[in-house]
Parts: C-alpha cells; structure tokens; sequence
C-alpha cells in the first residue's frame, strides 16, 4: 500500500479518471453496436455524423487511439454504403 499523502491522493484521482474513462468508452461501443445492428440506411446515415464526433472526442483525449477511432469511422462508413 501507498506511504504518500501524494500517493494516495493519486490513486484516488486514477480511479476516478478510470471510471470516467470507461463509461466514454463504453458508450461509444454500444453505439458502434448499435450502428451495426441497424439494418436501414436513412437510420444509420443519421446515426453516423454523431457516433463520428464521439469516436473523435475520445481519441483526441486519449480515451481510444486515433488509428481505432479512424479505422471503426472507416468500417462504420463502409457498412452504411453497402445497405440496401
């Protein structure tokens, strides 16, 4: 266990942060969930501008990496192109 007020505080503050982290990152999951479950184009092209800016959001805050948030933005467009 931690002998620092310092350190102890900063186990604090990580923890705190974690669950932060997680719950962000555990929304936009389901929502690329969602998106993909979706199986009619004029819903997901509606869906996709906001599920873009969130997967932005956390990769500018180092929440995913910015190649994940380019390459689920790429699949995600590629599967609203090919519904029918």
């Amino acid at each position: 266990m931690a002998n620092h007020k310092s350190s102890l505080k900063r186990i604090r503050q990580e923890q705190k942060k974690r669950l932060h982290n997680r719950y962000y990152a555990k929304t936009m999951r389901n929502a690329v969930r969602k998106l993909r479950a979706t199986t009619d184009k004029a819903v997901a092209t509606e869906m996709y501008p906001n599920i873009q800016k969130a997967l932005d959001k956390l990769a500018k805050v180092n929440i995913i990496h910015k190649n994940k948030a380019a390459n689920l933005k790429s699949k995600l467009a590629k599967y609203i192109s090919k519904l029918g």
